[in-house]
C-alpha cells in the first residue's frame, strides 16, 4: 500500500535525491504530522538536519535508507532502519524570531562557495590549504546574528545557509523569505521547500 499522495511524489523524490546525493548512505525518517502529512527528516554530513512536509499517511515513525526509499516512493517502503538513527528531533515549528528576504539567504551560500574556490585555486594569505580545513572553516562561519526582542544574540551559521541552499528549499520568487526559527537548543532557517536545523555544541538532547 502507497503511504505517499500522488500530488507530493515530485516533492519526495526532490528532497531524498538531494539527501542521497550530498550522502549516498543517507537515512531518511518519515515522521506522521497532521492528519495526512508526513515530515521527511534526514542529516546532511555536516551536521544539520534538513526537512520537508509531503502529503501522505503514516502510522508511526519509519528510518529508512534513502538511496532504497527513491525506488518505492509511489509503493511499499523499504526495510526498517529504525536502530540507524541516533539524532533527536526538534520538538515543534519553533518561534519565528527573524524573516530574511530568500536573496539574501542565496547571495550568502553563493558568497561562501566563491570564497572556497577561490582559497583553493590561490590558497590564503599565500598559503595552500586543504580542503577538509576550508570546508570546516567555512561551515563554522557565521554570516548572519539575529537579536531577539529580549536582547538574545542568535548566531546562524553557513552550516545552515549551505544546508538549506544545497537542498534546493530556498524560493526564488520576487518577495519570497526565510524564516529564522528558534526551539530550545535548536536554530533553523525555514525556507519555502523545506528547513533547516542545527544544534549548538553543548546543548542536551531534546525531542
Amino acid at each position: 500500500m502507497a503511504w505517499l499522495a500522488g500530488s507530493s511524489l515530485s516533492d519526495a523524490r526532490a528532497f531524498v535525491t538531494r539527501a542521497v546525493r550530498l550522502d549516498p548512505g543517507a537515512l531518511v525518517r518519515l515522521r506522521p504530522a497532521e492528519e495526512g502529512a508526513v515530515a521527511l527528516w534526514s542529516r546532511l554530513p555536516w551536521g544539520v538536519l534538513v526537512s520537508r512536509g509531503v502529503r501522505g499517511t503514516l502510522r508511526q515513525d519509519r528510518t529508512v535508507l534513502g538511496a532504497d526509499l527513491l525506488t518505492r516512493l509511489d509503493g511499499e517502503l523499504p526495510a526498517s532502519r529504525d536502530t540507524d538513527w541516533r539524532w533527536s528531533i526538534p520538538f515543534g515549528a519553533g518561534e519565528v524570531v527573524e524573516r530574511i528576504p530568500a536573496a539574501d539567504v542565496r547571495r550568502v551560500g553563493a558568497a561562501a562557495a566563491q570564497t572556497v574556490r577561490t582559497a583553493a585555486a590561490e590558497g590564503v594569505g599565500g598559503r595552500a590549504v586543504g580542503s577538509r580545513m576550508l570546508r570546516d572553516a567555512l561551515l563554522d562561519h557565521v554570516p548572519i546574528v539575529v537579536t531577539t526582542d529580549d536582547g538574545r544574540h542568535i548566531p546562524v551559521s553557513q552550516r545552515l545557509v549551505q544546508g538549506v541552499v544545497r537542498m534546493g528549499f530556498v524560493g526564488e520568487a520576487a518577495g519570497d523569505f526565510v524564516d529564522v526559527r528558534i526551539s530550545g537548543p535548536w536554530t533553523a532557517l525555514a525556507c519555502a521547500y523545506g528547513s533547516a536545523w542545527h544544534r549548538a555544541a553543548g546543548n542536551g538532547l531534546i525531542g
